[in-house]
């Protein structure tokens, strides 16, 4: 079986698409390693099936950060043993392709996001351009192609011109929950799990938690605007109902997520990355049979035509997450429904069904001449 290295630009601790992935490789018979960064924060990493490496950088954001770590990462990749090579997105394809092409290895290539167009690039004409070259002049070395949404595979297939499969990232299954806490009378508990970023909404939400005095809001992840928020609870004297929880590991979160009583998955419509987004979140809720209020954009939009385990909001504001909120309060049958079909969807959307394709496209990418 081959030697197959992973690359991302993360610390590796809570990407479970990433551990999903290399899981899946190692179960198959492939020696995996996943290759990320470390930051003076990051976490032990526990051990796992496939092995794991993160690479020191002097530089932590910015120009000097892509460019040192690609050095770093290409470094790497010439110096051990590889017979073929994942990139995760294009802030690691330059050092992937280099390294593919100069020791003639298959080259995969697994796009998390509409990269050029997330929040960070859209509003920087020359920084778009520059990812956008690198898109154009690396992706035709790529031998397989894969991507989060099947709406987002075929943007990405008619822009570069190399197809792009589907795997959705989709939770491994779990045990049937238990019931939610008091899901028919208060205090009703929110989740929110995921990066404390620009664009998740979580202003809003801040803002909402006000008026929803029956309600409290947990917060599970850590990100650019902890500190932010944070105050932003306090002075909106939400710090008895509003808990920050921090970044959670992937089993802690498992333990936690069956408890909630609504899932929450808000984006700000700020960029066609977002638009075509497909979170994680929104799976681990649904597996923890726990119904979702989340965004009407397209991919959410057709798992509900399949499963209605969501409230879908036409608009992200205050008043539309109130609204919402207290409608499924108020009608138990429309909430009942939703868990309903959460706890059905669950034994459907589960990585043991995305899992057969990443296989496909791996054993074509090794076998091709």
């Amino acid at each position: 079986m081959a030697r197959i290295v992973l690359t991302v630009s993360n610390d590796l601790a809570s990407d479970q698409r990433m551990h999903r992935i290399a899981n899946s490789l190692a179960r198959a018979g492939h020696q995996v390693l996943l290759v990320g960064r470390q930051l003076p924060e990051s976490p032990p990493l526990p051990k796992r099936t496939f092995e794991q490496h993160r690479l020191r950088c002097w530089f932590r954001r910015g120009p000097s950060f892509y460019i040192e770590y690609n050095v770093r990462l290409c470094w790497l990749l010439l110096r051990i043993p590889v017979d073929a090579i994942g990139a995760v997105d294009l802030d690691t394809l330059l050092a992937a392709c280099i390294a593919a092409q100069l020791r003639r290895k298959p080259l995969v290539f697994d796009a998390h996001e509409y990269f050029t167009e997330t929040p960070e690039v859209i509003d920087r004409p020359w920084v778009k351009w520059t990812w956008e070259i690198l898109a154009r002049l690396c992706l035709p070395f790529c031998r397989r192609a894969y991507t989060v949404g099947p709406a987002l595979a075929n943007i990405l297939t008619q822009r570069y011109g190399l197809f792009f499969n589907v795997v959705r990232n989709m939770p491994e299954p779990t045990v049937a929950p238990a019931a939610p806490a008091r899901s028919d009378s208060p205090p009703y508990l929110l989740l929110y799990q995921g990066a404390l970023n620009q664009g998740r909404g979580i202003e809003a939400l801040l803002l909402a938690m006000t008026q929803l005095d029956d309600c409290q809001l947990w917060l599970a992840g850590k990100g650019d605007l902890w500190e932010a928020l944070t105050k932003m609870a306090q002075q909106l004297h939400l710090k008895h109902r509003v808990r920050f929880l921090g970044r959670l590991s992937p089993e802690a979160l498992r333990q936690l997520t069956p408890k909630a009583w609504l899932g929450l998955n808000l984006i700000e419509k700020r960029s066609q990355s977002y638009y075509y987004s497909l979170a994680n979140k929104f799976f681990d809720y649904v597996q923890a049979g726990v119904p979702v209020l989340t965004m009407d954009f397209p991919e959410y939009r057709l798992l509900n035509s399949q499963y209605e385990v969501a409230y879908l909001l036409d608009e992200l504001s205050p008043k539309a997450i109130v609204d919402a909120v207290k409608h499924l309060q108020h009608c138990k049958e429309c909430y009942l429904a939703l868990r309903q079909a959460a706890l059905q969807a669950r034994l459907e959307w589960t990585w043991r069904h995305e899992e057969p394709t990443l296989l496909t496209i791996w054993t074509e990418a090794l076998t091709q001449n």
